[in-house]
């Protein structure tokens, strides 16, 4: 569809991530589209955008349904989180009738029943290379909507391990904002091209489509802001050394010539001595902004805290 079928389709529609993820932008949204660069911000058009961890989706989504666009590519190292994407756009039809299915399923269960569904679900999800991958990704969104508090989380072997959230009527999905995202996924230039790219493997291999004129925005897996914290969606793991390789990366980037903007946990709500981010971007903008913390096992650790903000711009 062109763009202006896209403005037709999400006039008056409020587009939201289809899951729940740890570090979702959401609720920052008029912060980052306010730190967004002026021209950008103001001619509402953007050449090229490029996301290499994109989780929820939230900044993507958002973007792609307001802005005029030439190309986007959404990338993340999570190739289970990719498969949903590309069965969106490619199998949305097959992909709701499994949705409508399990849920109608789960909720004609008892709080017993819900929770041996649960289980026998997470354990289909566990044995990926024998289950389809329409059915992995309608088991994916499941098992976040019904899950405790929305966490993805992987052990050492890569398996699924959060138990189940006791959810006794959870959505699970909402079919018209599922077809809003596929539709977006399907978006084609004037010469039938798909302008959005979807890629599954390490950040830095977005590297070859960064040009003067991309925008690139990170959310990379944060780093701790206590001691208990945790980084990690998925067995690889993020700690401070890949924090280091992803500044230099961000460097590289900003030396070509391209917008970037990178949002990372502010270490100083644990120890305002901590200088980590300080210093690793010390030679570009450093903002603080401020979000719930939605994904929390304790509910009194869901305030206000404050994120960084990087800019090159």
């Amino acid at each position: 569809i062109s763009d202006y079928e896209r403005k037709d389709i999400m006039q008056g529609i409020k587009m939201k991530p289809f899951i729940k993820w740890a570090g979702g932008k959401t609720e920052l949204l008029p912060v980052l589209e306010g730190n967004l660069p002026q021209q950008i911000r103001e001619n509402k058009e953007i050449d090229t955008y490029i996301e290499p961890f994109v989780g929820a989706g939230a900044f993507f989504i958002y973007l792609a349904s307001n802005y005029k666009f030439n190309k986007i590519i959404i990338n993340d190292v999570n190739h289970k989180l990719i498969n949903v994407y590309r069965v969106i756009k490619e199998s949305y039809d097959e992909l709701i009738k499994d949705l409508l299915c399990m849920r109608e399923e789960y909720l004609s269960y008892s709080e017993e029943e819900k929770k041996e569904m649960y289980l026998r679900i997470r354990d289909e999800f566990n044995d990926w290379e024998n289950t389809n991958k329409i059915k992995q990704a309608a088991n994916f969104i499941f098992i976040n909507k019904t899950c405790f508090n929305g966490l993805y989380r992987e052990n050492k072997k890569g398996g699924y391990n959060v138990p189940w959230g006791k959810h006794q009527n959870p959505s699970i999905f909402d079919e018209e904002q599922l077809k809003n995202i596929s539709r977006l996924l399907n978006l084609k230039n004037e010469s039938g091209q798909d302008k959005v790219t979807i890629l599954c493997g390490n950040y830095k291999d977005v590297d070859k489509y960064i040009t003067q004129k991309t925008l690139v925005y990170m959310d990379p897996p944060y780093r701790p802001i206590t001691e208990s914290g945790f980084t990690a969606y998925n067995k690889g793991g993020f700690n401070d050394d890949s924090q280091v390789e992803l500044a230099n990366f961000f460097k590289q980037i900003s030396d070509r010539g391209a917008y970037s903007m990178l949002s990372n946990s502010d270490p100083k709500n644990f120890d305002e001595n901590d200088e980590f981010f300080d210093e690793l971007y010390s030679d570009f903008n450093i903002d603080r902004v401020y979000a719930s913390r939605m994904i929390n096992s304790k509910g009194n650790g869901r305030g206000k805290v404050s994120e960084i903000l990087v800019t090159n711009y």
